[in-house]
Order: structure tokens, then C-alpha cells, then sequence
């Protein structure tokens, strides 16, 4: 894993924050840095020093995935996090606040008083994993075709009569079966009137003939996931829900051809937003354009009117429209990319074109 030129982005923010190091409490952050994939673990960051802490439970899984030049097994984890730091002679020292509890936080400094500084470290830090490396691409590519081959496999079991959770379950075994280390999120599928919730979660109810089910699901792969919704028509639908799914598929597709490095995220939503807005429906699109994917099913960057980034290349984000109308149903279309120097390249490939299955 490429840990050495990830490590460079942290001395890049160690110099401009004037800090000593950086202190890692969340996971997805200590993984990116040095690989460990346990529950349990800190990462102390340096320009010249990099330190793993775990307690006794993961010191043999640590030994064998961590790249670090220390180890520490700990068995007083901020007590031992603090002597280690004085141990180093660190002073200033910055750290993950999107992780740490106030909690935690009004602890360590107890343990620390006088001797540090503690400055905590929010977008800058987010920032930091938002362009994916080679070595990320390989997982977020295979965790995508992992979708597209579980959708394959369930696509003949969605019909009437069939229940929303049992959809759900056999996404998940399929997805299982086929090297998926677990959900990435619990599942959406939606189905009549139930389609107008965005984050309608598998239900008892039955899929009926003449309704719109939007499915909206993923997988992980050695840590990485993947995110993608279809909408799919169950027979012959009324026309207003061919309308609406004809609007947010052309948003959609809108939205992927601006895709481009440099293109203000803000911008980026826009394209989408305002075409569905012209189209009379503006009201039923509540949620931003899309989201970051990568270590996390959510993270930075945030693609909605209040975006302040840019997209820049090797960001993996989704472009993920949706139309919601209570009473009704709604529709919802993702595909997950990766923004190229000319582009994008799709990662998640389930075709998103208008599809009717065939009931009796």
C-alpha cells in the first residue's frame, strides 16, 4: 500500500497547521495510514515517526498488518497515549475531532494538563483521503462489479408478491456468496407509495404490479464500498411515475456529463437540481446530489448547494438524483465514479435505462 505518500499529506498538514503530530482515533483514518483493520487502535503521526497503539487483543493482528515504525501495546489506552507523546517530545499536537467524543477529549486533557496542546482538526483532515490513490481504485472497482453481479442473480426473484425485505436478503447472500465482506448499509428498497421515502429501509411489504421499487445498495471489499440504486417499473406504470423517472434519469445523466476536475461540487448539483426544478419538481428533490465513497459509505466531499469544494481528480463520489412525491412513490438513480483528468469513469455499471419486468 502506497503508506509512504500518504504519510506525506500528513507532514504537508503538519507544517501548514505548525503542529508536532497528529493523533488518529477513527478507524477509517488509522487504516488508511498504516493498514490496521481491527476495532480498537490509535495512530500517533510525525514528520519523521510514525507510532501504533492497540491494547493485547489486537498486539498479533497488529504485528501482521501494521506499518508503522513503533508498536505499542497499551493497557491504559490515554495514559499510555499521553507518555508517549511526552516520550516524543510533541507539544503541539492536532487530532481527528470528527472522532473524539467531548468525553474523551476533556479526559486526555486532564491526563495531559499543562505539558500539550491539543488542536483539533476538522476539514482539513477530511480533506485529506478525498482523492483516491491506485491501491483504493483496485477494491472500489471490485466492490462495484460485486453489484452489478448480485443484481444480475436477484433480478429474476423481483415480482409481485414479493416482499421488500426478501429482496434485501437475497442481495445480501448474493453479494456474500460472491466475496462481499458485509453490507455497506442497510438496504433500501421501496416499493408504491414507500419509493417517496429516500431512505425507505426494507419492509414487509409486498411488491405489487403497476408500482415503481427502487433499490438502493452495496457491498465492501478489503475495507472499500460500493453504492448504487436502480429504479425498476413492476408492469405496465402509471404515466406521471414514467414521467418523474424519465426526469430524474436525464438529470442524471446531466449531471455524470458535467463531471469533469476543477468543476465546483456546488456547480455540480446544480446541473441536476436546476433541471428538475424546471421540470416542475424541484420541491420533491430534498438531498444533495451525491456523496464521497471509499473507507466510509459517506465521506468527504458533500456534492449539494453548499458544497465549497472543487472536484479534483481521483475523488470517487455518486451522482444520485432523486424525485420523492408522498403518496405517490419516487424515484432515485445512482452510480458511483471516480473523476478522471478528462471526466469520469463509472464504477458501478447496472444499466439505469427505463426498465419494465414482466408480470402475468
Amino acid at each position: 500500500m502506497q503508506y509512504a505518500a500518504r504519510r506525506k499529506k500528513v507532514t504537508e498538514l503538519l507544517i501548514e497547521q505548525k503542529l508536532d503530530a497528529l493523533l488518529l482515533f477513527g478507524l477509517p483514518m488509522i487504516r488508511y495510514f498504516c493498514g490496521f483493520t481491527g476495532t480498537d487502535g490509535v495512530l500517533l503521526l510525525s514528520q519523521n515517526q510514525s507510532t501504533f497503539l492497540t491494547d493485547s487483543r489486537y498486539q498479533t493482528q497488529s504485528a501482521q498488518e501494521v506499518t508503522a515504525e513503533k508498536k505499542i501495546c497499551y493497557s491504559n489506552k490515554l495514559k499510555h497515549i499521553v507518555e508517549e507523546i511526552r516520550a516524543q517530545g510533541y507539544q503541539r499536537v492536532g487530532f481527528d475531532s470528527a472522532s473524539l467524543t467531548v468525553a474523551v477529549f476533556d479526559e486526555i486533557k486532564l491526563i495531559s494538563g499543562d505539558t500539550i496542546e491539543w488542536f483539533p482538526l476538522g476539514e482539513p483532515l477530511r480533506t485529506i483521503r478525498s482523492s483516491k490513490d491506485s491501491d483504493e481504485l483496485v477494491p472500489l472497482k471490485q466492490a462495484a462489479q460485486l453489484n452489478q453481479k448480485a443484481f444480475e442473480q436477484v433480478l429474476p426473484s423481483i415480482k409481485p408478491g414479493v416482499s421488500e425485505r426478501t429482496i434485501a436478503l437475497e442481495l445480501e447472500c448474493a453479494l456474500k456468496k460472491l466475496g462481499g465482506e458485509c453490507n455497506a448499509f442497510d438496504f433500501i428498497v421501496a416499493s408504491g407509495a414507500r419509493g417517496a421515502l429516500p431512505h425507505g429501509v426494507a419492509s414487509d411489504k409486498l411488491l405489487q404490479a403497476g408500482e415503481l421499487v427502487t433499490i438502493d445498495f452495496g457491498t465492501r471489499v478489503d475495507g472499500y464500498h460500493s453504492d448504487e440504486t436502480v429504479t425498476l417499473a413492476i408492469g405496465p406504470v402509471d404515466g406521471k411515475l414514467r414521467q418523474i423517472f424519465d426526469i430524474v434519469l436525464k438529470a442524471h445523466d446531466l449531471a455524470l456529463a458535467a463531471v469533469q476536475p476543477g468543476i465546483e461540487l456546488r456547480d455540480l448539483d446544480a446541473v441536476a437540481r436546476d433541471y428538475i426544478r424546471k421540470q416542475g419538481y424541484g420541491d420533491y428533490f430534498g438531498h444533495g446530489l451525491g456523496h464521497g465513497v471509499g473507507l466510509e459509505i459517506h465521506e468527504y466531499p458533500a456534492l449539494s448547494p453548499r458544497a465549497d469544494a472543487q472536484a479534483v481528480e481521483g475523488m470517487v463520489v455518486t451522482i444520485e438524483p432523486g424525485i420523492y412525491i408522498p403518496e405517490l412513490g419516487g424515484v432515485r438513480i445512482e452510480d458511483t465514479v471516480v473523476v478522471t483528468a478528462d471526466g469520469y469513469e463509472a464504477l458501478t455499471s447496472i444499466p439505469k435505462e427505463f426498465y419494465q419486468i414482466d408480470v402475468p
